[in-house]
Parts: C-alpha cells; structure tokens; sequence
C-alpha cells in the first residue's frame, strides 16, 4: 500500500467511523476493555474531536450540511408492511439534512474525505409520531461490532508516518477485507439530490396483525445517480453541494424512491458488514419529495437532532449493536453542541 493511497484509507476509516458516532477509544490502549455504551460514546466524540479538531457549535461529525423540507407520500404496499402513521396516508412533511462527512465545518464539498455524504430525515405526521432515519452513501458498514469500531479507530490514531511497517490500520484491514471494501463504495457525487444513500443498519416493519420483516432503507433519486470523476470532483467549488441544493430547489422538486430491501430467513440482521443479495425483494414505500431549502440552514441544522430509534408503533429496532451505539453518541454531540 503507497503512503499516499494509506493515508486516504487512514482518513476514509476514520471519517466512515466518525460518521457513524459509534464506537471509539482513541486515547485508550488497544487493549483496554469494553466499557458501558454511555461512556463509550462519550470516547467517541472525544476520538472525533482529537481527529478533527474542536469547532464549537458544531456537530462532531458529518458539521458540513444543507436543510430541506419536503414531504413523504407512503405507498399502497408501505401501508400492507407497517402499521406506522407515517406509512398510512395522506403525505407527511419532512425535515430533511444532506451532509459531507468530517468534523470540520469548511471541508470542500468534492474532496474524497466528504465521503460518505448523509442523509438524515425526520418526519412529522399529523399525530405526532415522529420518525428519523439516518442514512449515507456506503453501501455497507466497514465493522459489525463495537469492539472492532474501537479497534480500528485506535489503529488510525496510531498509524501515523513514523509508525512501524505494517501499521496497526494496515493490520486491522488485513484481519477485517471487509472495510476497506465498504470504504471504496463512498463516491461523490454531482448534486447531493443524485447520490443513492443507504441504511446499513437493518430495522423491522411490523403490520396491523404483528407480522414482522426485518429490512434495511435505499434512497434512490428519481434523477438518476450522477457520480463525479476524482479530478471532476477536485475542480468543484469548495460548497458546490450545499449551495447547489438550494439552487435546484428553486427550478423544482427533487425526488427519491424510498425502498425497502426486504430480508430472506439467513440474512444477517446483527451485521452491517454483510450487504443482502440484490435479488432479495424490494418494496416502495413511497416518494420523498423535497421541495425548499430553510431559509437559515445553519441556525436550523444547530437545533435538529436525527435519532435512528426515534420510531412509531409499526418499525422497530434490530438486533444490530451499532443502531445504540450511534443513539449514544449523537445524544452526546447534540448536548455538547447546544452548550
């Protein structure tokens, strides 16, 4: 591995990591052991700071977004797999963030370490029962449990330049092929309205008679995904994202089909380092259509917190360890950001 393509690993896997908020012990030796998921997030987001500096105000990670509303219009088939408000008609407004990853609010918005971009979405039904969704543009999560997240975050921290051949991080991809796997699948695109976003964690639609079918989300714009070359993402302005969205939204809506790929009995719900097959079946559950950037995104984003079990009767939790982890952490960050 050249210095130049280990240092774009390095960066990737800690932005990746980051982006998730799960689970980190930067500070800590390799060796120590697991702590109780509060004080683990509270090492994470001071893992984030270290990497990334402190920027008050700021969200540890993914601080460089755009804030949009929209609505979401369920579909027929939605209704038939989740009891949930939200999926029961007529449309609900939405809330939506687009986001670069890092903890550093100027990122240029084309550089690879942007990536994975975010989506994050809260919707608000008429009777109050809210539901988020965090997204992003990896099609799959680099490590499937909390310890291997602290792992190859302390590898990071200590594969520096002067650091012995192999590193710890490249010993850590070796024993994970895996993450450097899911790390190639973030990709920048033209418009954050043109990218394919992804759930990597799996969650459970429950209908009217308790009949369950765990799955996990895909954002797919009705546009089309529209994928920049490094040198063509290189050449973009330093906000091209954030300042082309609202830009677009003034032409008219953007669009994207939300889907669910439903799970098949052996599929992995505890491990989102395994994608599904793409043959398994997938269901629209509707339409989400943005049409108007806030007038003030970075007051707005300051004060919206997106939480992956924030969910209505009707959609659960899995059994993935990481769905906690991220809640720990984003509490955290929401707190020390709203100081």
């Amino acid at each position: 591995m050249t210095h130049s393509l280990l240092r774009r690993t390095l960066i990737g896997a800690a932005l990746t990591l980051a982006a998730q908020a799960a689970f980190a012990q930067a500070a800590f030796a390799q060796t120590a052991p697991a702590q109780d998921a509060s004080t683990t997030a509270e090492q994470t987001i001071a893992a984030m700071t270290k990497i990334f500096g402190d920027h008050p105000g700021q969200r540890a990670n993914h601080a460089k977004g755009v804030v949009v509303e929209g609505s979401f219009t369920p579909s027929k088939d939605a209704r038939t797999l989740s009891k949930a408000g939200v999926f029961a008609g007529p449309a609900v407004p939405v809330t939506v963030r687009f986001s670069d990853a890092t903890g550093l609010p100027q990122i240029p918005d084309g550089a690879p370490e942007a990536n994975p971009h975010g989506l994050s979405i809260k919707f608000k039904p008429a009777d109050g029962t809210e539901m988020d969704i965090v997204a992003n543009s990896l099609k799959f999560f680099p490590v499937a449990t909390g310890e291997e997240f602290r792992d190859l975050l302390v590898a990071i921290t200590r594969s520096g330049p002067d650091a012995a051949k192999p590193t710890p991080v490249e010993q850590f991809m070796a024993a994970h092929p895996n993450a450097p796997k899911a790390l190639a699948t973030a990709k920048t695109p033209s418009s954050f309205g043109r990218q394919v976003y992804h759930g990597v964690n799996a969650f459970v639609l429950v209908d009217a008679i308790g009949k369950r079918n765990a799955f996990r989300y895909r954002f797919v714009p009705l546009a089309g995904e529209e994928i920049l070359s490094a040198d063509d993402a290189k050449a973009k302005g330093p906000n091209y994202l954030v300042e082309e969205m609202p830009a677009r939204l003034a032409q008219g809506p953007v669009a994207f089909r939300v889907e669910a790929q439903i799970a098949q009995p052996g599929d992995t719900t505890k491990d989102s380092t395994i994608p599904w097959p793409e043959d398994r079946r997938f269901v629209d559950l509707g339409t989400l259509t943005l049409t108007q950037a806030v007038p003030d995104s970075q007051a707005v984003e300051k004060t919206l917190l997106f939480m992956p079990n924030n969910l209505p009767d009707g959609v659960e939790v899995s059994d993935d360890p990481l769905i906690d982890a991220r809640v720990q952490a984003y509490a955290i960050s929401f707190g020390r950001r709203s100081q």
